[in-house]
């Protein structure tokens, strides 16, 4: 392993996992606490449902992939045995719920249940518990039968007035169905003709317009149809590029690599660094008020894609971006006294708020990165079928 790539690896498991393992488990009532502040001192008891999942997937896959620490592997439990407490009776998840899991709010979305499905299928591979896997795919076919049929669910926008689709579901069940395939490969075909089809919707049902990935589709003429969230756009950039990698499909690679060109480019703040939340296509102002705040997740995920871009290619721009990233974001979101990274930055760099975790902001976007970040900058050549996930 080379320097840079222990570099990550030490960092994740000296830096990162300490606080959660310290701060985040919940021992008297299973599942994650991730309302944490600067030192890890709870600020409330109430607990994301998405996180719940994202956790357990989290020290699944560290169990998995990095080390065989029996401490993540408890963790993992404490996780999956809580998230089977937060599901509807008609099948669907919670989105927030009490320490011992009692109901608190409920949305349309679906992203509890694709953290869910992941989180369950990571912690079969961990575990060899065969009920996790049967519990994963039972909520993939309820997320499969929620993606085509969208009328199930309220829609975010009044269909008859506004005709508009979000990318959200397409990038986040792309992933989902790509970790699902590497640990059930019964039904590996299953998830590769989705993987297929959702490829087809990100790539050529609107939201790819003018070389960029817009955050919605198709446009209405209305900011909504101008607006570009570059964390997402990246993030789904480097899910494309994997999974080209993996089928040797040129066209696709280079429409993903042109979406991160195009998000850095538009993304970047020249003047104090870091990546906007929102743009406006047009440059106009963008409605989200939070617009120019520096978040963290968009900077995990740029890591992510620029290193792999630069590994795949070895095109010596990507090297620059990554670097550039690398040092702003190590820089100004660490925490170095009491370790993980602060969330929410202000335009100019400056900490928004101290906090280190709370219903948004948990054990995923940074752990996933050095994780990530170790096997990709750790291998001698990324290869044909690469695929970290």
């Amino acid at each position: 392993m080379n320097l840079k790539a222990e570099k990550y690896r030490s960092y994740l498991i000296d830096n990162v996992m300490p606080f959660w393992l310290n701060y985040g488990l919940d021992k008297e009532n299973g599942g994650f606490f991730t309302c944490l502040d600067r030192k890890g001192e709870l600020f409330s008891e109430d607990k994301s449902v998405w996180f719940q999942g994202r956790g357990t997937w989290i020290f699944s896959k560290l169990y998995n992939d990095v080390e065989k620490n029996p401490a993540y592997l408890q963790a993992a439990k404490l996780g999956y045995d809580f998230l089977k407490k937060c599901f509807d009776s008609d099948g669907r998840m919670f989105f927030i719920v009490t320490k011992d899991a009692r109901p608190i709010q409920k949305r349309r979305y679906y992203f509890s249940e694709t953290f869910a499905a992941i989180a369950c299928a990571e912690y079969y591979t961990a575990s060899g518990d065969e009920e996790a896997l049967q519990l994963s795919r039972k909520v993939f076919d309820l997320l499969l039968y929620l993606y085509k049929n969208p009328s199930a669910l309220k829609p975010k926008f009044n269909p008859e007035t506004v005709k508009m689709k979000g990318l959200a579901a397409p990038m986040i069940l792309l992933s989902t169905a790509q970790v699902l395939r590497t640990h059930d490969k019964e039904f590996e075909g299953k998830y590769d003709d989705f993987i297929s089809g959702l490829m087809e919707e990100i790539l050529n049902g609107g939201y790819f317009r003018h070389g960029h990935l817009f955050e919605n589709a198709p446009p209405d003429g209305g900011p909504k149809g101008r607006l570009i969230n570059p964390g997402h756009a990246i993030e789904a950039s480097w899910f494309l590029a994997i999974e080209a990698n993996r089928r040797n499909d040129e066209q696709a690679l280079k429409k993903a690599l042109e979406i991160l060109d195009a998000s850095l480019n538009i993304g970047w703040d020249r003047e104090y660094g870091g990546l906007f939340s929102f743009v406006d296509y047009e440059g106009r102002p963008p409605e989200q008020l939070e617009w120019d705040m520096k978040l963290w997740w968009p900077h995990t995920e740029a890591m992510i894609a620029t290193a792999l871009a630069w590994r795949i290619t070895k095109e010596e721009k990507y090297k620059i971006w990554f670097e550039k990233i690398e040092d702003y974001s190590f820089d100004k979101f660490s925490d170095t006294q009491y370790g993980e990274w602060y969330g929410y930055l202000h335009r100019d760099g400056s900490v928004s708020n101290t906090l280190k975790g709370n219903l948004f902001k948990g054990p995923y976007h940074l752990p996933r990165a050095l994780i990530l970040l170790t096997d990709i900058l750790g291998r001698e050549d990324m290869g044909q079928g690469y695929f970290p996930l």
